[in-house]
């Protein structure tokens, strides 16, 4: 496991020379690349909802893992807006909304952003980078995705649950920043096959937010793992006959892994230790959304497999099956277990 970059306990005295940045979305992961920012240093302005906003105002932000002591920002430190006029005079706009409400709010920055400023995609999917350039014509806008476990662990402390790296298209300033902040980063030039990587890896989402469990024991079950396996099976059965060829993120090929996946437990826990290396509390972030009564992003997920079968005359019945199980949750929440929800998922096919 990689080590984990130490994080300076409060941001210097002096503002550090360097782009300006705002965080529009200020949720779980812009909180978490934002606040990193900011402990280092960097002039950053958070933008979300009055709600989020106001506990940042009263708690202030703590960042956490489970390797190092965690590190608060208090609220004097943070400058806050609900707004996106807080992204004017912004180098960088990063933009961590989720899926369905990029349109809008690429089409609410347009009359706030300076001529120059970059706006990064950090957003689960395959469409936002294409979304805001549509939106946003003459400004640079970079694919980026946070391909680890981050979620709230409480209100105003975002807690990472797993190591890794940030991935975005190359742009040298931007890398600079993160590093200095102390944040793993990794740039990529295929970064729409990297998103197509992390979809696969992001279909367990839901499988997670419907097994009510941590993310490591839900992982070390079979059953659960087989849920996974059927939904990955038939998102590359799709990518095939869409052309798509998608980036190795995780332990194995992307073509192995659902074979892996369904190895029994103690098999799987020897060849791909890895994937359970996460922290014991951690969660999905759409369980996250579930237990907070919020609408979760499963047709960016699950959702796009869908659409993109139905594209090419296909089907994906699994992954079909369990956005509709999603969906209901959203309205009445309830759990699975692996049997249960493996049985449901191999019926639909």
């Amino acid at each position: 496991m990689p080590a984990e970059p130490s994080v300076p306990a409060v941001p210097p005295a002096n503002p550090l020379p360097g782009p300006r940045f705002a965080v529009l979305g200020a949720g779980t992961i812009g909180c978490h690349v934002g606040g990193h920012l900011r402990a280092a240093g960097y002039d950053v302005t958070f933008i979300g909802r009055p709600a989020a906003m106001e506990v940042l105002r009263e708690r202030g932000l703590t960042l956490s893992t489970s390797v190092r002591p965690p590190v608060r920002l208090a609220p004097e430190l943070l400058t806050l807006a609900t707004g996106p006029e807080g992204a004017a005079g912004a180098d960088y706009v990063l933009v961590t909304v989720k899926s369905a409400g990029t349109a809008a709010a690429a089409r609410e920055l347009a009359a706030h952003l300076a001529p120059g400023t970059v706006v990064v995609s950090f957003q689960n999917g395959l469409h936002n980078p294409a979304t805001l350039r549509a939106a946003l014509p003459g400004h640079t806008v970079l694919a980026g995705m946070v391909p680890y476990n981050v979620v709230q662990s409480e209100p105003g402390t975002v807690h990472q649950g797993m190591p890794g790296r940030l991935m975005t298209e190359p742009d040298d300033r931007l890398v600079s920043a993160l590093r200095t902040a102390h944040l793993a980063v990794e740039a990529r030039a295929d970064m729409p096959e990297v998103q197509h990587g992390k979809l696969l890896l992001n279909l367990n989402n839901a499988i997670n937010a419907l097994s009510g469990l941590p993310l490591r024991d839900q992982l070390g079950r079979r059953s659960y793992r087989r849920c996974l396996a059927l939904c990955q099976r038939e998102a590359l059965a799709v990518y095939r006959a869409a052309g798509v060829t998608p980036a190795r993120l995780g332990p194995t090929a992307p073509g192995v892994t659902p074979y892996v996946l369904g190895l029994p437990d103690g098999l799987f826990r020897r060849l791909a230790g890895a994937t359970l290396r996460i922290d014991a509390h951690a969660r999905s972030s759409m369980w996250e959304d579930l237990q907070r009564g919020r609408a979760t992003e499963i047709d960016s997920l699950q959702g796009e497999i869908v659409a993109l079968a139905a594209a090419h005359g296909r089907r994906a019945p699994a992954n079909a099956r369990l956005a509709d199980l999603v969906r209901a949750a959203e309205a009445a929440p309830r759990t699975w277990t692996g049997p249960e929800l493996y049985a449901e998922l191999r019926a639909a096919r």
